[in-house]
């Protein structure tokens, strides 16, 4: 189990590990549902990361808008910079940025966001065969239609509380 925070500055970074946080999730860029709001810099991505790293915790970038044609060159940069910064995951929407993912840093562990409302175990297989390690459902899941998902698959399942 992973007790995962937000964290849409520094300084919540360091509350959430002081909190007891394993992990965070953050903005990094204009691909993220935060995009408007105040996002880590590349400069701060990396030492996050290190930060976090020192601490034993793990850093999830969200990447988790949809991405117009005309965005996928800076999508591709944003998503090779996210991997060079050493993050542990990237928290995707967009099956297309799934695709440019395992193409540009196939290394780089995705997590399925809930945005992208995965709610049965159909969608989940769909998901473990594009090489996501992680299921973040659709929130309007119940509690036993979320055990059901666990069941069907050996994808992590990250779920709101």
């Amino acid at each position: 189990m992973e007790l995962l925070a937000p964290a849409g500055t520094t300084e919540h970074l360091s509350a959430a590990l002081s909190g007891g946080a394993d992990a965070v999730y953050l903005g990094f860029g204009p691909f993220n549902a935060r995009r408007n709001a105040k996002n880590f810099t590349f400069e701060e991505l990396c030492d996050a990361v290190s930060y976090c790293h020192v601490r034993g915790a793990r850093v999830h970038v969200a990447f988790n808008t949809l991405v117009t044609e005309a965005e996928l060159p800076a999508a591709q940069e944003n998503l090779r910079l996210i991997a060079s910064s050493g993050a542990d995951a990237v928290i995707v929407q967009d099956l297309g940025v799934a695709r440019m993912v395992r193409a540009c840093v196939p290394d780089l562990p995705m997590h399925a966001s809930t945005q992208m409302a995965v709610h049965n175990n159909s969608g989940v297989k769909i998901l473990e065969e594009l090489g996501f390690s992680r299921v973040i459902p659709a929130r309007e899941l119940s509690l036993d239609e979320i055990r059901d998902l666990c069941a069907s698959t050996s994808l992590e399942v990250e779920v709101f509380v």
